[in-house]
């Protein structure tokens, strides 16, 4: 049995640091080599720290071998990741136990009617098991207002992208 992840000091009460976005951390991915379909890349994926290093593999439905995750496979795994970490936190701080929390992400590529481009649409579902329901209800929506990837859908995202010298 492994040790029980300690509770993290980062918290949405008493980090606030004014008006401008400030880092508290940033992940570095390069995706390289590979081919090109549906406008996707496989390819290679590395992170700066090392801790991610795999192919990515677009999947049969793209015409691709699925012999390795997707963009949608790795987005979907944040937006569970950042939404269940979210909603354990506000457990723990009502005295809820967070093990049994279940966060079950579907993230679709598909057409964009506006514009002929691509879109991607996600959907959480969340089983927690024993808990009220109105209790669990209040607790995930405060969660949904925490984690980023949740909002970022409604709030969009800032992106910055350059050509490299």
């Amino acid at each position: 049995m492994s040790d029980p992840i300690p509770v993290p000091t980062l918290s949405p009460d008493d980090d606030y640091d004014g008006p401008a976005f400030a880092p508290i951390y940033t992940a570095r991915v390069t995706v390289s080599g590979g081919a090109s379909a549906h406008a996707r890349a496989t390819g290679r994926a590395r992170s700066s720290d090392g801790a991610l290093d795999l192919d990515l593999r677009a999947p049969r439905e793209l015409g691709g071998d699925a012999a390795g995750p997707n963009p949608e496979q790795l987005f979907a795994t944040a937006v569970a990741a950042c939404l269940h970490g979210a909603l354990s936190l506000l457990a723990r701080r009502h005295a809820l136990d967070p093990a049994p929390i279940r966060v079950d992400a579907s993230v679709s590529f598909g057409r964009d009617p506006a514009d002929g481009g691509y879109l991607v649409r996600t959907e959480l579902l969340v089983t927690w098991p024993d808990v009220d329901r109105s209790t669990a209800a209040e607790l995930l929506a405060k969660a949904a207002e925490l984690c980023p990837y949740v909002k970022m859908p409604r709030q969009g995202a800032p992106s910055v992208i350059r050509l490299a010298p």
